[in-house]
């Protein structure tokens, strides 16, 4: 329900890998006294060098005489509506207690310490529970005499821990992901893929540390997103957005947070966690666990518009296989299948009302007026193939529409317009294709210039419609480009003026963009170079960003492009792709 936030424009994103120097993730454990008033008492406290705490790690902060640790669990009994709101109440009211009689350090676990164990006795969401004694001891005035850590199954990726801190957890054991490795290492499949040599021989303690360590490389990289470069900074700033909770929750958890459609309450979550956590005791014993499908569309999971029945549609409606176009049935069952499909984005909830009378179809602008406003999204070649890019750029140009040539350069062959095509649809220009015309095009009437740090010459800018400036990019906001090095090929090498095999590492802003008077800066310079091309910038939707939106226009862009949270070619990491960035409907409102 809650998505990370990122800077563009105004704040740049820092390049963790380059200037990771800069960079902390060490947290303090423990009261911090009046920090008025210098002294032994404002600083008698641990220090952390990172938030992920081993099991080892928490049994010596729980066995801290300095600290007088207290453990809170979050387990209760679920018993109807009200049940964990009441359960809530009771912890806020119990870490109160502790903080008030001299307790350093508060942890909050969901371990089985009162051995309820059973499909009533579920545990309070990890979030839900901090958030809330976060809140309630800042509104009880004892927030700064204690810290909170929590032991918890329910958080194992990097966007799980980062929210724990972002909204007011000091530290983090992840004991079910720590669990896991050792599971897996000790796991006779393991075992064969070690003695075939396609896994390394790690230890399980070996293993447990790679993860941790994994868990703090990406913590590092969601503070880049947002140009923070101590975790203390970041923590308890609360730097998301909800999406799906109602005013109650976020009143009572998350008090301060943007959520501007509402949705759920305290109630509505008690249900959800209850029935999720009563599938953890089948009346018979799993063969495997359920896939729900919160990555790749999966039968049984969550609804994906992007699913399996959809594209094989979308073959039929369009003749794929070399059969021409497909029958209006193909074409209507595709649209069927959209029209029966369940909401998924919020324009899905929009109803237009209108008391006007319908118009003539004559008074409608022409399909090739229409199609002119049509725009592909900004896919890199290397991200997707060379025909692919090259295709896409063909059938753009014949219908009067734009491709997106995405960053990584172009071709200059792609500029020539074809006049040697045979009978049989090859043209020695792009003998790699089918299908071409005389007067063929493939050229990328956007070309973009993301970073400027690829494929960017005075040449690849004059032959462009329009240049895009990629702020951000909404499958990662907030990070570059990434291009592995198996994928940099001798042709993609010479198009990036790169070597091949090197891995392609764009930095995540433009280096020489750090507000709204160096991007009005770059805008004017590619005015220059190309005038008659218009200049759009590339933002992504999330709160405030009409205000930045604002900024855009008065720097002399001409487009401004808002992209959803959505999109990308495979080149984004999950975290990036699943939590971060807004829908496009919010942002387009806001702009």
């Amino acid at each position: 329900y809650l998505k990370k936030g990122f800077a563009q424009v105004t704040t740049p994103p820092i390049d963790p890998l380059r200037e990771g120097l800069v960079m902390s993730l060490g947290m303090r454990l423990g009261g911090r006294g009046n920090l008025l008033e210098a002294g032994p008492s404002a600083y008698s406290q641990i220090q952390l060098n990172s938030p992920v705490l081993l099991e080892s790690e928490l049994a010596a902060i729980a066995s801290d005489a300095n600290l007088k640790t207290q453990t809170l669990s979050t387990v209760y009994k679920a018993a109807g509506k009200g049940s964990m709101k009441a359960a809530l109440d009771k912890l806020c009211a119990d870490a109160e207690a502790a903080a008030k009689s001299g307790c350093g350090c508060i942890i909050l676990s969901d371990r089985e310490i009162n051995s309820l164990s059973s499909a009533d006795a579920p545990p309070i969401p990890p979030l839900l529970a901090v958030g809330a004694v976060h809140h309630h001891l800042i509104r009880a005035g004892v927030r700064t005499d204690t810290s909170i850590v929590v032991e918890t199954a329910q958080a194992f990726s990097t966007h799980h821990i980062a929210m724990l801190v972002g909204y007011g957890a000091h530290a983090i054991c992840p004991y079910l992901g720590f669990e896991s490795c050792r599971q897996w290492r000790a796991s006779p499949r393991t075992a064969n893929l070690i003695k075939a040599g396609k896994a390394p021989d790690l230890s399980a303690a070996k293993a447990t540390v790679n993860y941790k360590k994994a868990l703090e490389k990406g913590l590092l990289k969601i503070l880049s997103k947002m140009g923070i470069s101590l975790l203390s900074c970041y923590h308890g700033a609360q730097i998301f957005e909800a999406y799906g909770l109602g005013r109650e929750v976020i009143d009572f958890a998350f008090k301060g947070s943007v959520s501007r459609v509402g949705g759920m309450s305290l109630d509505d979550l008690a249900e959800e966690n209850e029935r999720f956590w009563a599938k953890g005791f089948p009346e018979t014993d799993l063969t495997k666990l359920d896939d729900y499908g919160f990555i790749q569309s999966r039968p049984k999971g969550e609804y994906h518009a992007n699913n399996q029945a959809m594209a094989k549609l979308l073959h039929k409606a369009i003749g794929m296989g070399g059969k021409g176009i497909g029958p209006q049935e193909a074409y209507d069952a595709y649209l069927k299948h959209f029209e029966d499909s369940p909401v998924h984005v919020l324009r899905d909830m929009l109803e237009l009302k209108s008391d006007k009378a319908p118009i003539s179809v004559d008074e409608v602008e022409s399909v090739a007026d229409i199609m002119a406003r049509f725009c592909t999204g900004g896919m890199s070649l290397g991200a997707i193939s060379r025909e692919t890019h090259e295709t896409i750029a063909i059938a753009m140009n014949r219908i009067g529409g734009k491709s997106n040539s995405g960053e990584g350069g172009e071709d200059p062959v792609r500029w020539e317009t074809l006049s040697n095509v045979t009978d049989d649809g090859k043209s020695e220009t792009l003998p790699h294709l089918n299908g071409l015309k005389n007067g063929d095009v493939a050229t990328s009437r956007i070309k973009q210039v993301a970073s400027g740090r690829f494929g960017v010459t005075p040449e690849f800018l004059v032959n462009a419609e329009q240049l895009e400036i990629k702020v951000a990019q909404g499958a990662k906001p907030g990070e570059g480009g990434q291009l592995p090095g198996k994928k940099v090929s001798p042709y993609i090498a010479g198009m990036r003026r790169s070597k091949p095999g090197v891995p392609l590492i764009s930095p995540p802003p433009h280096h020489d963009i750090y507000s709204i008077e160096d991007l009005a800066q770059l805008i004017y310079d590619l005015h220059q170079i190309n005038k008659s091309a218009k200049v759009s910038v590339k933002l992504v939707a999330q709160a405030g960003i009409g205000t930045v939106a604002s900024g855009v226009a008065k720097a002399n862009a001409d487009v401004i492009q808002v992209s959803g949270h959505d999109g990308g070619t495979g080149a984004s990491p999950i975290s990036s792709i699943k939590h971060c960035g807004g829908p496009l409907e919010m942002g387009d409102r806001k702009s």
